[in-house]
């Protein structure tokens, strides 16, 4: 954990109390903030397992922050420059008043100049767009990670991602075991990635492809792996599938190829930049419950013959 002294060289935080997903489409703005304030100590204020994802975005410090709601782990007054990266709710609000920064760089509230908070805006854009308010230059394609420094346990490898953190998002297992059937026979060698509480649901999808002919237990990495470990895995990979998570935002960051399943998100907001990506969804029939237990309406309209199809036009 970092500790804040005000003896030490300026401090800016960014608070983002959020997932892994968040974080990297916050990279152009944590890159525009540490080009702007070369002389700043940036704390990123935002759950304690991020910090491995920290160390593959290079120049920022970690303050645990396991949510909003109780005030940030720094003593009043000792923050320099306090960045709103969360939102635009009262509580984030909250959370930044609270540091009596010098300088608050977040969208437009009562007493607070700023920018307006807009809707349909690309995540990377929105942030951005909010340092550009305040005279900050910030490049929304400036998002790619460096290399981890582990390797990859399985260079080249098709990763598909069986996991997401709400019930709107998890594409049924059977037809994620029916892609990798199908890639497996198309010469793809299959790893299934997830998180420790996603193991399940990974053993369900080998076990399914077993029955059609297709043994993936060698590529069981859900719930084995660390964040970095994971994060080489699909820097090295062939290809990505996987729903609106953090997999789908490390093939962006890494530049490879991938097919992104969206259910109650939308694409314009959370999707991938410009690259070697494709986004299948049916827009037409979004919920848009994130927070539901069951698979969004959006993304059970994905058919596995979708995925295989987009993974021709890939070319992979």
């Amino acid at each position: 954990m970092d500790t804040v002294d005000s003896t030490e060289q300026p401090v800016l935080l960014a608070l983002r109390a959020l997932k892994l997903g968040d974080l990297l489409v916050a990279v152009p703005a944590l890159r525009g903030l540490r080009k702007a304030f070369p002389e700043h100590r940036i704390l990123y204020a935002a759950p304690a397992w991020i910090a491995e994802a920290l160390e593959l975005v290079g120049g920022i410090h970690h303050l645990p922050t396991p949510g909003l709601d109780d005030p940030l782990k720094v003593p009043r007054g000792v923050v320099d420059i306090a960045v709103n990266l969360h939102g635009n709710g009262a509580e984030s609000r909250l959370r930044i008043d609270e540091l009596q920064a010098r300088r608050v760089i977040a969208h437009g509230s009562p007493g607070l100049d700023g920018p307006p908070w807009s809707t349909g805006l690309a995540e990377r854009e929105r942030w951005t767009r909010l340092l550009t308010w305040h005279g900050i230059d910030a490049d929304p394609l400036d998002f790619r990670l460096n290399r981890p420094t582990v390797p990859s346990p399985r260079p080249g490898a098709t990763v598909i991602h069986v996991g997401a953190a709400y019930g709107s998002r998890l594409w049924p297992v059977e037809r994620f075991s029916d892609v990798a059937v199908e890639l497996a026979a198309a010469g793809h060698r299959i790893v299934l990635t997830g998180g420790a509480s996603e193991r399940g649901r990974a053993e369900e999808t080998a076990a399914l492809a077993k029955l059609k002919g297709a043994n993936l237990d060698d590529g069981l990495l859900a719930g084995r792996q660390g964040l970095a470990e994971f994060a080489a895995t699909i820097a090295e990979a062939r290809l990505v599938v996987s729903a609106d998570t953090g997999a789908a935002h490390l093939a962006s960051a890494y530049e490879r190829p991938s097919v992104v399943l969206f259910g109650p998100a939308p694409a314009e907001e959370w999707g991938p930049p410009p690259g070697p990506h494709v986004v299948l969804t049916a827009v037409e029939l979004r919920r848009g419950d994130v927070f539901s237990a069951d698979p969004d309406p959006a993304l059970l309209a994905v058919s596995v013959r979708d995925v295989l199809d987009a993974v021709e036009r890939l070319g992979c």
